[in-house]
């Protein structure tokens, strides 16, 4: 079979895979809240949808109490494709050792975190294989576990909530060798998201490192190196009537479901087109040396800021340390607001 052929077949199964990623959210989550007010109030099937309701009452506090990881859903060989598209790479610089917790925080968050979603929500990348005995759980948005469907897609790729009962349950003493990834800049961090920029919103987030204290869980920093490279973020001139309507409508959506927008593109179907499929550039998560943190049951505030200092000195470390080989000058600085 011709090269050329293959490799146009693989790409274009790249794309598909990623193109995939946020429509299936959209129809999964579509589904029951269509379905259940159907079958409950114009069918005879209204028992489905008393069942369906039921089960979701008896089952709410599952993504808060360690979820339902399926290895084989972590698995899937689309998630391959989709890390090949870009491509993305899991980087270790030193062992986890299974016999602690660990809090991994994620530097930056990118319009849409391909980075973290990749490397830990799924196995395309290895991380079993390059982290033993280390089972991850990345932290999202709490408000995807309210909705049937969604919240058993993503708890069989081992996400839970981003709540602090979430967090506590999967880093008890009790159980050992979990990894729980918080995305820390969150939502603000995405806004600032642009090619060439390194900045992270971290100076007034404390929670995590507060969290660590309360649990032990040491910390280790993470930087994904080429996140703010896959898409092109639009920030209209102050004054003009387009900036005037991007600000009332970012702050409505943010007030109505708690999430920044982002006026965002990236290329078409076809290469050198304009639309919303990420560019295909490299991104590489490297994972740093974990900071022991002892357990202080009630830390108060000068130990948080010991070891919030702590951490930002090693995620500076760690991003200096690795810029240039993975496409920074020399010259750039990790800034940090």
């Amino acid at each position: 079979m011709d090269t050329g052929f293959r490799r146009d077949v693989q790409e274009g199964l790249q794309t598909l895979c990623v193109m995939q990623w946020i429509p299936v959210y959209i129809i999964l989550g579509a589904i029951p809240i269509i379905l259940i007010p159907y079958f409950l109030v114009l069918t005879e099937f209204w028992a489905l949808a008393v069942l369906a309701l039921a089960w979701l009452a008896y089952d709410w506090n599952t993504p808060s109490r360690g979820g339902r990881r399926a290895a084989w859903v972590r698995n899937w060989t689309l998630w391959k494709y989709f890390c090949n598209y870009f491509p993305i790479k899991l980087v270790k610089t030193h062992d986890l050792s299974p016999k602690h917790n660990y809090i991994i925080a994620s530097h930056p968050h990118g319009v849409l975190s391909f980075g973290a979603f990749i490397n830990f929500a799924t196995e395309a990348t290895g991380f079993a294989r390059i982290f033993p005995s280390v089972t991850p759980f990345l932290a999202t948005l709490e408000g995807i576990f309210w909705i049937p469907l969604v919240r058993d897609y993503v708890m069989s790729m081992g996400m839970c909530p981003v709540s602090k009962l979430a967090l506590e349950y999967a880093l008890t003493p009790k159980y050992s060798g979990n990894a729980v990834i918080v995305v820390v800049g969150g939502a603000a961090e995405a806004l600032l998201c642009h090619p060439g920029a390194s900045i992270v919103v971290l100076k007034q987030r404390k929670g995590f490192v507060k969290l660590a204290l309360e649990t032990g869980a040491y910390l280790v920093p993470s930087y994904s190196f080429g996140e703010n490279e896959v898409y092109n973020q639009e920030t209209f001139p102050e004054g003009t009537w387009i900036r005037f309507f991007q600000k009332n409508f970012q702050k409505t959506f943010k007030k109505i479901l708690g999430l920044n927008f982002c006026t965002f593109h990236g290329r078409g179907l076809t290469r050198g087109s304009w639309g919303f499929l990420p560019f295909n550039r490299p991104i590489t998560t490297v994972v740093g040396e974990p900071l022991p943190i002892p357990k202080i049951k009630w830390p108060n505030k000068q130990t948080v800021d010991k070891y919030h200092a702590l951490y930002i000195s090693a995620l500076r470390k760690l991003f200096d340390q690795h810029k240039v080989e993975y496409g920074l000058s020399e010259n750039q600085d990790l800034t940090i607001i």
